[in-house]
């Protein structure tokens, strides 16, 4: 194998073990719905969420934010949300498609011990716009890749996560009171998993199997 162009910069070299061993985070990576009640350390968290740094965003705008939702009264809300987005989407499905969403377990809200909110923050300065106009949802996409690093970190680290999409984006802003820029992107439950699995949920209780078209390479 040919060595890499040197430069002046101490470029690390990731060896075949390293590889591996990030092959079996990503595998490892899951959505977590099932999560043990024992409390995460505000400094692991806070260790987690640092890690967004290392995410990219359009123009560098950085402009995730992340609010810790822990009250019980916000928490209430987010459940109500939740509840009723679900019972609307199961009016979706007929036979024995909607007999198996009902036996799905969609979310983590009554167990995971942190609740974690993730918003686009639209009105942001950073980045000066750069790369944005011609696309603006480049900015959600930027927050996205912030949610999956730390995802990955987090999972290095023996947690969980789990992201909660039934819900309604703008009564999750109002009740958590955050600023009208701001648009919902995720809501994660953290925690460390009650059990462990490499294959998604959904694969595994037989609602959607891994489809060959997406990774397709295609060619013009």
């Amino acid at each position: 194998m040919s060595s890499p162009p040197s430069n002046s910069v101490n470029t690390p070299v990731f060896d075949a073990a390293f590889r591996e061993q990030f092959e079996t985070l990503l595998a490892w990576r899951r959505d977590v719905r099932r999560f043990r009640s024992e409390p995460v350390p505000e400094s692991l968290l806070e260790e987690v969420l640092a890690t967004a740094r290392f995410a990219p965003s359009v123009g560098n705008s950085q402009p995730w934010r992340f609010v810790l939702v822990e009250s019980t009264e916000a928490r209430a809300a987010v459940r109500e949300s939740f509840e009723r987005c679900n019972a609307e989407a199961l009016q979706d499905y007929s036979g024995s498609r909607a007999s198996l969403y009902a036996r799905l377990k969609l979310s983590g809200l009554d167990d995971a011990p942190v609740h974690l909110a993730v918003f686009c923050d639209g009105g942001t300065e950073a980045g000066h716009g750069l790369g944005r106009k011609t696309m603006p949802e480049t900015l959600k996409y930027s927050v996205v890749t912030a949610i999956y690093t730390i995802w990955l970190a987090a999972r290095a680290r023996g947690l969980g996560m789990g992201w909660v999409s039934i819900l309604e984006p703008d009564a999750v802003a109002q009740c958590l009171q955050v600023p009208q820029e701001w648009e919902l992107v995720a809501y994660l439950c953290i925690g460390y998993p009650e059990e462990d699995h490499t294959d998604p949920e959904l694969e595994r209780h037989g609602w959607q199997s891994q489809d060959p078209e997406a990774a397709k390479l295609r060619r013009r």
